[in-house]
């Protein structure tokens, strides 16, 4: 049962996959995201390139205890074997300093958790370029 999926997102067919090394989180995703996106769990970054025959992903979610294991660097290489491909990383609260470096080596954002349906399903779709990102109309910010 599709609950909250807009037909057009339905057919789209964006390609999604979950890497983490917890199977629980994985599954949590994937099922979160399964409505409206092809979506996948792979447990490792080398399962995920292993994948790629069978299709690119448009979006890596991946979590950041397998950047930590595998060094930054995991980053420019997932860039360099997937291009154009987003790359989320989970971190554990919205102040994570190691997801701060995970940006500066080239992750387009971060989903910290507790990981909720909506949060998940909109920082999804900001980077699918489905909807753009929050942000307050100039005149909320103009004061007299």
């Amino acid at each position: 049962m599709q609950i909250g999926v807009e037909t057009s997102r339905a057919v789209e067919n964006k390609r999604i996959f979950v890497v983490d090394d917890d199977e629980i989180i994985r599954a949590a995703l994937q099922f979160m995201l399964h409505d409206e996106n092809e979506t996948h769990e792979v447990g490792s970054v080398q399962r995920a390139f292993e994948k790629l025959p069978d299709g690119k992903p448009d979006l890596l979610l991946l979590a950041s205890s397998i950047v930590r294991s595998e060094g930054v660097g995991v980053l420019s290489d997932i860039k360099q074997k997937i291009p154009g491909a987003k790359i989320l990383v989970i971190v554990e609260s919205a102040g994570d300093e190691f997801g701060k470096q995970c940006l500066a080596a080239g992750a387009h954002s971060l989903l910290a958790k507790p990981l909720k349906l909506e949060t998940v399903r909109e920082r999804v779709d900001v980077l699918l370029g489905r909807r753009a990102g929050f942000a307050l109309p100039l005149s909320v910010l103009k004061t007299s």
